[in-house]
């Protein structure tokens, strides 16, 4: 690593090396990584890197937060667990819209069990773009989610059986509109079906095989096109757990904290052994954002839509280096 990484606070350098690695390991939109970090000797600085945008998709750059969001929930977790309390200020200055959070190691103090489960499931988790198994996810996990997002202040949403009609709708609305837009698809070709050392984007060894009219729910091609034949015998689960996680508001520091509120619970679904993945389109395209926002009751501003489920082990997507992300005085 070229660039010089000290102490900060009460972490050691290998600590803070670690932590950010940790923070890195969160998902974004395309697997675009929208963030950068500055540590000094007492804090670690969030920023978000404008510069890694996804604009056709993600205008507004409110999925950009998103996962900036979830970069500082693992950050966040990643030094309760090692043993420190971060004291974290979001958004602290008006004037430097781009600073998200600074997140200071104060002191010590011993990690939670749910701190230590937590951070342990962040290098587990995966963006599982691949088939679930038909297994119905337990009613007993639906409450643990739920609770995991209404920890960092937000709330997640599963929509009933006979809602699911609806959403199936809005999501082949959204897919629909997305692909007659020529420069969204130039856009999701230049992220995706990436080659496998390519440090950000999608391989096409993490895209998932093409739905076939069988399947109830539109996934997108992240394979760039090269996933041109189907996997016999591997038909998309006919009944996922569609969760919808929203927020009370629909400003920067609601999409900031959304996405640690997503990340927790993305982790802990990992920690209950079940898979995950996106289906942004419904939460991209603005008609359908809010025909969703109306069938979850019209309270809530939705922000992911999750799809969960038991699904096969896959492959981490490629990280940027620290050289790349942090900055040092």
């Amino acid at each position: 690593m070229n660039t010089p990484i000290g102490a900060v606070g009460c972490l050691t350098a290998d600590q803070v090396r670690e932590v950010l690695i940790e923070a890195t390991s969160a998902p974004s939109l395309h697997n675009s990584q929208p963030w950068r970090f500055h540590c000094t000797a007492d804090a670690i600085a969030l920023h978000a890197d404008r510069s890694r945008a996804v604009p056709v998709a993600d205008p507004e750059h409110r999925e950009l937060l998103l996962a900036c969001g979830a970069a500082l929930l693992n950050l966040r977790l990643a030094i309760r667990a090692a043993g420190v309390q971060p004291d974290v200020n979001v958004l602290p200055y008006r004037c430097t819209p781009d600073l998200l959070a600074t997140v200071r190691p104060a002191r010590r103090r011993p990690a939670t069990p749910t701190d230590v489960e937590l951070a342990a499931a962040i290098p587990r988790r995966r963006t599982n773009r691949k088939p679930f198994l038909s297994t119905p996810v337990p009613m007993s996990l639906h409450s643990q989610l739920r609770q995991a997002a209404e920890a960092e202040r937000a709330w997640l949403a599963i929509p009933e059986r006979e809602q699911l009609p609806k959403l199936q709708a809005l999501a082949q609305q959204a897919h629909d509109a997305q692909l007659t837009d020529a420069e969204f698809v130039a856009e999701l070709r230049h992220w995706t079906g990436r080659a496998p050392r390519t440090p950000d984007g999608v391989p096409a060894s993490s895209s998932g095989p093409i739905p076939e009219p069988q399947d109830a729910w539109v996934l997108r091609d992240f394979s760039s096109g090269q996933a041109t034949a189907r996997v016999a015998g591997k038909d998309f689960e006919p009944e996922p757990l569609i969760c919808v996680l929203g927020s009370f508001q629909d400003g920067v520091s609601a999409q900031l904290h959304a996405g640690m509120a997503m990340q927790r619970v993305l982790l802990a679904a990992t920690v209950a052994g079940l898979s995950s993945s996106f289906l942004s389109q419904i939460v991209e395209v603005p008609t359908t954002r809010k025909e969703l926002r109306e069938l979850i009751g019209g309270g809530l501003w939705p922000q992911a839509v999750l799809r969960i489920g038991y699904g096969s082990p896959v492959p981490a997507t490629p990280r940027r280096s620290l050289d790349d992300v942090v900055a040092r005085n």
